[in-house]
């Protein structure tokens, strides 16, 4: 048996098993995540991240997703902020500035750093796609929701009962509709107390940022505290509906993810906004380290 070292993080709940693969190979994530992820008989997550090098020189280092029940994911906007504070509190990087290569392409990490600690991490997701790709999406549309693609399948489905999440979204997830299953986001407007925003400034982009509560069925783990690419598919579902403008506060089981869907090419706090990215903000979080027994044939 190989002893393998991990440590366990969370963006806003969504848990997940980091291994640093340069120094500890895994010969099969597939059941590794099943393994571990067992809440009762393993570490317990909602799967395993591989931290590796990137192949390819736009990037400086990869990442591959396995969930909960071993099928890999495209891309995980949770599991990428806590990459980026992996990497640089851990001292594998001194650039506040990271390219992360996931199967849905390069992404770009920015730290906000203070005293050496990563307080969040500002993702640029890519830009949005409503181009429903064949092998994501069937003909027949469930005919409930909005489809967004964020480099991975988002159906978000705008209701005042978010917590129809664990039925509806069990269907859902492997309706004939989504041949290769799909993420459910179910979203309600939350009302604003008026008298605590008061003297607020108004974003950028004029008005002040709307606020969703989002509940999310995750494709290959099922309800979890919080989705990444769930919050940015729910921000732009709702800026199509005009339910929002091109900001949102997505506020999940877990936390709450700030997301920016930009509309120009500008500069924010030194960064370059790109037009049509969304951009997503949020915490990352250690929750601990050890060592699990890798077992061998």
């Amino acid at each position: 048996m190989n002893r393998i070292y991990f440590t366990k993080m969370h963006g806003c709940g969504n848990d997940y098993i980091y291994i640093n693969t340069m120094q500890h190979p895994i010969a099969d994530p597939s059941a590794a995540a099943i393994a571990w992820s067992d809440r009762h008989k393993g570490i317990g997550s909602d799967g395993l991240v591989l931290i590796d090098k990137s192949p390819i020189p736009e990037a400086d280092f990869s990442m591959r997703i396995f969930n909960a029940d071993g099928s890999e994911a495209m891309m995980c906007g949770n599991a990428s902020r806590c990459i980026g504070k992996y990497l640089y509190e851990k001292a594998l990087t001194g650039n506040t500035e990271i390219r992360l290569l996931t199967r849905s392409g390069v992404k770009t990490l920015l730290l906000h750093v203070k005293n050496n600690q990563v307080e969040c991490v500002t993702v640029d997701m890519g830009i949005p796609s409503f181009e429903v790709p064949e092998q994501f999406v069937a003909s027949k549309d469930p005919g409930l929701g909005t489809f967004v693609c964020m480099g991975n399948p988002h159906y978000v489905i705008f209701t005042d009962d978010v917590d129809q999440v664990a039925e509806t979204g069990r269907t859902l997830e492997r309706h004939p509709a989504f041949p290769q299953r799909c993420n459910i986001e179910f979203v309600t407007p939350l009302e604003r107390d008026m008298s605590v925003l008061k003297g607020t400034e108004a974003s950028p982009r004029g008005g002040l940022e709307e606020v969703f509560r989002t509940r999310v069925w995750e494709r290959g783990s099922g309800i979890t505290q919080a989705c990444g690419t769930g919050a940015c598919a729910t921000a732009v579902a709702a800026c199509l509906k005009g339910l929002a403008g091109r900001d949102s506060d997505i506020q999940m089981d877990g936390g709450t993810l700030h997301i920016t869907w930009s509309e120009s090419d500008h500069e924010t706090e030194g960064a370059l906004y790109h037009k049509d990215h969304v951009y997503m903000t949020g915490p990352a979080s250690f929750v601990f380290s050890g060592e699990i027994e890798l077992q061998t044939t």
